[in-house]
């Protein structure tokens, strides 16, 4: 469960930060590999934040290990709260506007390929779990 404001009971394990990477009003979506959770689902870049990092830090590294794009005009847009039954998190949703069609290299140990897609067109992809949340979210669908 998501909510945009924190839940009475709410004990974080971690934090993510996550990246809306768009370009020509298309974002960028990485396809899991098989041995990873949620295998073959798409989701933006993101992952864990470090102990040592602050959530810029963090995104920054995510985006580089997983595209190798570097240098991006990046901006906060909000954070979420998860509640999983085992778990709990909080989701960081940042967003950057490229001017430029950039060159992607996918980290092969965690991603099978990648593809952009319009916020609409996106939703009929096999995403993972309450991305297509973030999506509505974020673009206002």
């Amino acid at each position: 469960m998501i909510y945009t404001t924190k839940p009475e009971i709410f004990n974080p394990r971690f934090e993510i930060v996550s990246c809306f990477v768009e370009f020509q009003g298309e974002f960028l979506l990485l396809l899991r590999q098989d041995h990873k959770s949620e295998p073959n689902t798409y989701w933006v870049p993101a992952g864990k934040v470090w102990e040592f990092e602050d959530i810029r830090e963090a995104i920054e590294r995510e985006i580089f290990e997983e595209t190798w794009l570097t240098n991006l005009d990046i901006s906060y847009f909000d954070k979420v709260y998860v509640k999983y039954d085992n778990y709990d998190f909080i989701y960081h949703i940042f967003h950057s506007k490229l001017d430029k069609l950039p060159q992607i290299t996918i980290n092969p140990d965690e991603h099978k390929s990648y593809i952009w897609r319009s916020p609409e067109l996106s939703l009929c992809e096999n995403l993972i779990e309450d991305e297509d949340w973030c999506i509505k979210m974020f673009y206002w669908i």
